[in-house]
């Protein structure tokens, strides 16, 4: 779709505001509408449609994530308004349909990523349950209310998933005992790629009770080691707290409320007990997976949420002392998914090879600190390594950018271009 009156003036404004540097405003442009102009459609009813770029799914992660940097031009734009209400609408249909699903087609259609063995509707395109495919809808539907004072977004469709989304969360506290949910991927167990299926005939490894929710793999789209996901736990915590202030002040449901708080506190109780290790050189971090039965694992994943991204996220205060320690920590080459090559340095993934930096991470790195310096560092790193495309990929060679995944990644579009607007653009 075309670009909006809000969105097409601010990038009239910010033109002469980032000529310092040759080739941010291009940078800047093209990121900044990629959602807009290549990956959104607007649908016959009021709803909208928001894939991913090179993928012709939605993900409910992802479509969230690509049009989060508009919020500030919402209030007064009636047709950037109409493509924001029509994709809150939408993701609450998905999740009502199925809430156990990461990603969705257009129409219903049977169109598959993989024939897995799950249950599937015709609007599946993959159903490998992720913590945060639940939260980031409630986080922008918030978040998008907060921005522009329009509660009629909540719908008694979105009651209905927000009742979903509660009562998901709460069933995943007691995976093995009461989640109906299983994902099995036949070549990948034959193939013995536990990245890409479910371990004990799709239940995933054992888990104990903690308080915490649990997720089947990863925002990255793989399998969890260990099923406990600390950012993504922290994650919920912050959206069910929105979650009970939704069904307080707009619905005036009691019930939502209460339970909604109650999970929350459960939540936030294991993160603290089971999720933070004492680290000999950082101190006390964060852990990035936990079972609840002793073991862990100490890394950080470029994808959103990261531990990286928990202020952004909303959880704890950038200035936190434990966040401190584990980003000092996870921007170190003690993370496994940390990588420092000829070209740049940061923080990549086990989805993609080794010694590949996601730009995601650059991006998410920039917009958690308070410095300057580093946000300006982190936006000329950016704009040299887009291999002259550019625009944002997936990921790229730490050594030679010139070697990438994914030329159309509009999420990591979508993220570089709200640290360039926070660091140069928010006051004007």
């Amino acid at each position: 779709m075309e670009l909006t009156p809000a969105l097409t003036a601010h990038l009239n404004k910010a033109q002469a505001l980032l000529s310092h540097t040759p080739g941010l405003f291009e940078l800047y442009r093209t990121c900044f509408a990629s959602t807009c102009e290549t990956t959104a459609k607007l649908l016959a009813g009021g709803e909208a449609f928001v894939f991913t770029g090179d993928i012709p799914a939605m993900w409910l992660r992802d479509s969230s994530a690509q049009v989060r940097h508009y919020l500030p031009f919402a209030k007064e734009d009636a047709k950037l308004q109409a493509l924001l209400e029509g994709l809150i609408a939408r993701q609450a249909s998905y999740i009502c349909i199925d809430p156990y699903a990461n990603a969705f087609n257009e129409k219903p259609d049977n169109s598959r990523w993989d024939e897995d063995e799950t249950f599937l509707t015709p609007w599946t395109w993959e159903r490998k349950y992720e913590t945060d495919s639940l939260c980031y809808p409630v986080w922008l539907a918030y978040s998008y209310w907060k921005a522009t004072g329009r509660a009629a977004i909540f719908t008694s469709k979105w009651h209905e998933a927000a009742q979903k989304i509660v009562a998901t969360l709460r069933t995943e506290q007691r995976h093995r005992e009461q989640s109906p949910y299983r994902f099995i991927r036949p070549w990948a167990v034959e193939e013995h790629n536990a990245r890409e299926t479910l371990q004990n005939g799709g239940l995933g490894t054992p888990t104990g009770y903690t308080g915490m929710t649990w997720s089947g793999f990863r925002p990255s789209d793989d399998a969890c080691a260990y099923h406990y996901l600390i950012p993504a736990n922290c994650f919920a915590a912050v959206i069910l707290g929105e979650l009970a202030e939704i069904a307080q002040s707009v619905w005036q449901d009691a019930v939502l409320t209460k339970e909604a708080h109650q999970i929350r506190r459960e939540i936030v109780q294991g993160i603290e007990a089971y999720g933070t290790v004492h680290h000999p050189r950082y101190g006390r971090i964060y852990t990035y997976e936990t079972d609840g039965l002793g073991h862990y694992r100490l890394m950080d994943d470029a994808n959103v949420p990261s531990l990286l991204s928990l202020p952004y996220l909303g959880y704890l205060a950038p200035e936190d002392p434990v966040y401190q320690n584990t980003r000092a920590w996870l921007l170190s080459e003690e993370n496994p998914c940390y990588f420092q090559g000829r070209a740049a340095c940061g923080v990549g993934s086990e989805h993609t090879a080794k010694g590949f930096i996601w730009p995601i991470a650059l991006s998410m790195q920039g917009l958690t600190t308070s410095s300057h310096t580093e946000k300006e560092h982190l936006i000329r790193l950016l704009l040299a390594t887009t291999a002259g495309c550019g625009r944002m990929h997936e990921s790229f060679d730490a050594d030679n950018p010139a070697q990438f995944t994914r030329p159309w990644f509009a999420w990591a579009d979508s993220l570089c271009a709200e640290l360039i607007y926070q660091t140069y653009l928010t006051e004007q």
